[in-house]
Parts: C-alpha cells; structure tokens; sequence
C-alpha cells in the first residue's frame, strides 16, 4: 500500500534546491533594495525606510527583516561605496607604469563609479562603525600613496596633499543636472580642469592649506 504523503527528496542536491531559489531571491531582493536606496538617498538624503521600500519594489516588512534601521541600511551603502574607492585605489597602485596616469586615470575612475557622491551627500546622517572608520583610513593612506608618488615623479605639483583630493572630488559631485549622460560628461569635463591645475609644475600657489584631518571629519560628527 502506498501512502498519499509527498515523497521527500531522494538526494542532497534535490533538497537543497528550493533553498537555492530563496537565496537566489533574497539576492536579488537585496541588490534591488540597495540599488533603490542609492538612487532614493542621492536625490533626498532624508528619504524614509518606506520610500526606499516603494523605490525597490518590496514591502517595509521586508526591507526591516533585512536591515534592522535606517542606520544599518545607510552604514552597507557607504560601505559599499568605501570599498569600492579602496579598490580603485589598490588597482591605480598596482600600476607600477607612470605614476601621473595612474594618479589621474584613479581619479577618472572614482568621478566616473560615483562613489562618493553618496558618502558626501550621507555625511553625518547616521551612526559610523569600526568597519566604516577603517575603511576611511585605508582610503586616505592609499591616496596619499598615490599623490606621493606623483609628486616624487616631478608630476603633481609639490604643494598638493593627500586631503585635498576628497575636496576635488566633492566639488566634482557637486556637478549634477537631470540627465545622467550630461551629468557625467559634465564631471568629466571639470575633472579635466582640475588635472591641468594639478600637473607639475603648478601654475600658482595656492592660497589655503589643504584641510585638517579634524575638517574633514567633522562632517560625518554626528550630535546626540
């Protein structure tokens, strides 16, 4: 006699299938979760958990199981904008070509990810972590490789600092219209300027220091 009952799957693989397919799932889920909150946050930095909810297609339910606050949601998206300027960075010193073009096409590269247009736009507006701050670190001690070894080549101008370039670059994501295409060409054509003033031998000298550690990061100081 045969039983009514479903017959369990008869191998690992068999049963591991359906969970592949939630996790596949829940994949894509996330990637559209943070897909969304990039363009939800970059348009409005105050954007509520709901908006970025209805922006990826999924319910707030949904969007909390997976990110407990708005804080957890907005620390993965630096973050991930953080370690995608780390690699940038790692693969411009890798380069062991001219120092200047890997200085620049560095730069080109940052302007053209639009990493940190975000991470200015989301500065101070949540709780840091230890991961994020060591990030920050690994950034700046990487750029200040690069602008060091420009400069020891006779290419960047002497009177540049390794603190100078996230400033270049928030002034570069400052640039913004409606169409992305144009918005991109724009960044791309004052980037260019930018890299005339940078080239040695500099054309004037510069009328401020470049700014302190505690400048740049009084904009993520968050008040209680």
């Amino acid at each position: 006699m045969t039983s009514d009952r479903p017959q369990e799957p008869s191998t690992h693989a068999e049963r591991a299938r359906p969970r592949r397919g939630r996790q596949a799932e829940a994949a894509r889920n996330d990637t559209a979760i943070l897909e969304a909150a990039r363009a939800t946050l970059l348009r409005d930095p105050e954007a509520s958990m709901a908006a970025v909810a209805q922006a990826a297609g999924v319910g707030v339910g949904g969007l909390y199981r997976r990110y407990a606050g708005r804080d957890e949601l907005l620390q993965q998206v630096c973050g991930d904008g953080l370690r995608r300027f780390v690699e940038l960075a790692e693969q411009s010193l890798a380069d062991d070509g001219d120092a200047w073009s890997s200085f620049e096409t560095f730069l080109r590269r940052v302007v053209e990810a639009d990493v940190h247009a975000l991470t200015v736009r989301l500065a101070g507006t949540f709780r840091s972590t230890g991961e994020l701050r060591d990030l920050a670190a690994r950034s700046g001690g990487l750029v200040d490789a690069l602008v060091r070894r420009a400069q020891a080549a006779g290419r960047l101008r002497p009177d540049v600092e390794a603190a100078d370039v996230p400033m270049l670059l928030e002034q570069l994501t400052a640039v913004r219209v409606e169409d992305p295409e144009r918005t991109a060409a724009l960044r791309r054509r004052y980037l260019g300027l930018h890299l005339d003033a940078l080239r040695a031998p500099g054309p004037s000298v510069l009328d401020a220091t470049a700014p302190t550690g505690a400048e740049l990061g009084e904009r993520w100081a968050r008040s209680h």
